[in-house]
């Protein structure tokens, strides 16, 4: 393929050399950062392919991004129509990344509701590779409810933000709104890479959502859990070439893709759905908010409210399930969450060392944007004998892809120690 004039060889340890990117270009005057980001990526190695909307063309034109790229550039859904789908449509499945840069509050809005209105937002839609989405606007634009929303549902289908920056924006203000360094967004880009299979064929099983506990036919004990952490790690651990099997109690969510899932409703049920599967798992992460208490003995039918008066609710304690797959734990790495607001560190470590777990993720329930229900959570990472791990309130797959980091990283330290141990 025709290479840009202004290309340099290519370091062949660069983990951008050889990838295949979509550079996706929307109308805002940082525009013209597109053209030192498709720069970069080129000289670095990268085949590069650029995609326009018609209000992008207005700021930057097609010829310098083809200049730069080494590629032509396509602006509208029909331009060549002889090679739309030979060389646009497949370039969906062969992508190994798409960076969206800038990304601008109307093509936010359309990524977050799906929309494939023009070139650009339907091969994107078609995409199923990493998708880095670089927003740039205006501050009240960009702190507006409506933006806020759409971030949170582009981010909770698997794109990756590269937050704004603050600093002088075109309206001749100073505020939150500014696209991201190119150099920043090649960072992000370098490390979603690196991610790419990293987790292939790892077993991974994953519990999420709330259980509920059966008070008669029609009422049930529960608690505000929606299932966003869980389904996120499902998702990301996916993303990243891992088997993933996906114990899940009652929730809103979409089944992640490439996911086995298994859906349950009470803790018993999820007791037995982990221990089933639990002989095939090398990975368990129990991020399922289970209902500590069940009632003694349900009503058959539907309690009416006369019966209620006077009437006492005996309780039992649940089913201990990361303690049951601690009870059988093998070669396992382990994984638990702790939500809590009272203490919460402290609360934490003693279930880290209690139940022989790998990995505590500890949640304060109290910080705003973060626990049940919140498209972020704030959360401390702990391990036997290191020192807490603490990280700002973050969209719910990012947090996913920390946790899976630190999987990641305990699973080579533990092959690495295996020659010495058997040596030993």
């Amino acid at each position: 393929m025709p290479q840009s004039p202004l290309a340099a060889p290519a370091d062949p340890a660069d983990r951008l050399a050889g990838a295949i990117l979509l550079v996706g270009v929307s109308g805002s005057i940082a525009a013209y950062k597109a053209a030192e980001l498709v720069s970069e990526l080129t000289q670095r190695g990268a085949e590069v392919h650029v995609m326009m909307t018609r209000a992008a063309a207005e700021f930057i034109t097609p010829l310098a991004l083809s200049t730069l790229s080494g590629r032509p550039v396509v602006t509208g859904m029909f331009d060549a129509p002889g090679q739309w789908e030979i060389e646009h449509i497949a370039l969906a499945q062969r992508a190994d990344a798409v960076v969206l840069a800038p990304t601008t509050a109307n093509l936010l809005a359309r990524l977050a509701h799906g929309l494939a209105d023009d070139m650009l937002t339907s091969t994107v839609l078609a995409c199923r590779c990493p998708i880095l989405v670089a927003p740039a606007m205006n501050t009240r634009m960009w702190e507006h409810p409506a933006t806020q929303r759409n971030l949170a549902q582009v981010s909770s289908l698997g794109y990756e933000i590269v937050p704004p920056e603050s600093g002088w924006l075109a309206c001749r203000e100073r505020g939150p709104g500014r696209m991201a360094d190119v150099a920043v967004i090649v960072a992000h880009l370098v490390e979603r890479l690196a991610r790419k299979n990293d987790l292939a064929s790892v077993r991974l099983l994953i519990t999420s959502g709330p259980t509920r506990e059966a008070v008669d036919r029609v009422r049930f004990i529960t608690n505000a859990s929606s299932g966003k952490m869980g389904h996120a790690l499902a998702q990301a651990a996916a993303s990243r070439g891992a088997q993933v099997t996906l114990v899940t109690g009652p929730t809103a969510l979409s089944d992640p893709t490439g996911v086995r899932v298994v859906p349950v409703m009470s803790a018993q049920e999820m007791l037995d759905a982990v221990l089933a599967h639990l002989d095939d798992a090398e990975v368990v992460i129990g991020a399922a908010a289970v209902c500590d208490f069940a009632p003694d003995r349900p009503a058959e039918g539907k309690l009416r409210k006369e019966e209620a008066d006077g009437r006492a609710l005996s309780l039992h304690a649940t089913p201990d399930i990361l303690g049951a797959a601690a009870a059988r734990k093998g070669d396992r790495l382990l994984v638990g969450f702790s939500a809590d607001w009272d203490d919460p560190l402290a609360r934490a470590q003693e279930k880290l060392h209690r139940k022989s777990l790998d990995l505590m993720v500890c949640t304060d329930i109290m910080t705003a944007g973060s626990g049940f229900g919140a498209d972020g959570n704030r959360v401390t990472l702990l391990t036997p004998g290191g020192a807490p791990e603490e990280h700002p309130v973050l969209p719910k797959l990012q947090v996913a892809h920390l946790i899976l980091d630190r999987v990641r990283t305990l699973r080579a330290a533990r092959a690495g120690a295996r020659p010495a141990e058997r040596a030993a």
